[in-house]
């Protein structure tokens, strides 16, 4: 048997698992060579980057304020606190927006705004939700002056995603590989220099509850639609990684 190329899952929740300790463990001997921590809230922040100091090298935290979650009493007290500890995660993220979330659209626009300043204060890459509004997410990264972002997940249009490729943006590939025909024909479309891999546990895909170790089924799917070799995705997903990530 060959060698295993090592992968990175670059977006997962650990926050949320009951065995985060564990399951880094599992994603250890599958060959995962890094994991990217995201938070995305204060209390979730808290826990992941409590987790990754347990794991310094091999995983990296992200923090952000997910537009699910945004509560206008809540609003000042986490960009204090995402100011004052995103010297020490390699990116600010999950943030973005959800036009199908019961947060009102001005109030998401409004704090994802204020969450990219913060970003270009920093110099941080930006880990971006943008379910139904990737134009409008599009733009106000662009606008922002940002150099570095991937677009999470992305199912969108396909002229969108030429302006993400054309910007030096990314965007990532899920499980979701394995039913969604608009994540396939995005990841299918995207150039692989651009693509990023990931699980976003513990999100559910069909009968799959998602652990850092199934990035191995994203690297398969994303082998299968681009019509190459899962070697040669590993190699260069990990590359991608470790250029927007500034991981070494």
């Amino acid at each position: 048997m060959g060698k295993i190329e090592p992968v990175i899952d670059t977006h997962a929740h650990l926050d949320e698992l009951e065995d985060p300790e564990e399951a880094i463990a599992e994603a250890k001997d599958a060959g995962v060579s890094a994991i990217v921590a995201v938070g995305q809230s204060m209390e979730s922040n808290k826990k992941t980057l409590a987790i990754a100091r347990r794991h310094g090298g091999y995983l990296f935290p992200a923090i952000g304020y997910h537009p699910w979650l945004i509560k206008d009493e809540d609003v000042e007290e986490t960009l204090a606190a995402l100011d004052r500890d995103l010297k020490d995660c390699v990116a600010l993220g999950e943030i973005g927006l959800d036009y199908k979330a019961k947060v009102k659209k001005k109030v998401q626009k409004r704090v994802f705004q204020q969450l990219l300043e913060l970003a270009v204060k920093h110099d941080k890459p930006v880990i971006i939700h943008s379910r139904y509004s990737h134009q409008t997410t599009y733009n106000m990264v662009k606008e922002s002056g940002l150099k570095k972002a991937v677009f999470h997940w992305y199912s969108g249009p396909l002229d969108v995603l030429d302006s993400i490729a054309s910007a030096g943006y990314y965007v990532s590939a899920t499980p979701a590989l394995l039913y969604n025909p608009y994540h396939g024909k995005a990841m299918a479309t995207a150039p692989l220099s651009i693509i990023l891999i990931e699980t976003d546990t513990p999100v559910t895909y069909q009968e799959l509850r998602a652990r850092p170790k199934h990035v191995r089924i994203t690297l398969r799917e994303l082998a299968r639609v681009k019509g190459m070799s899962q070697e040669e995705v590993a190699r260069q997903t990990t590359v991608n990684a470790r250029r927007l990530y500034g991981i070494v």
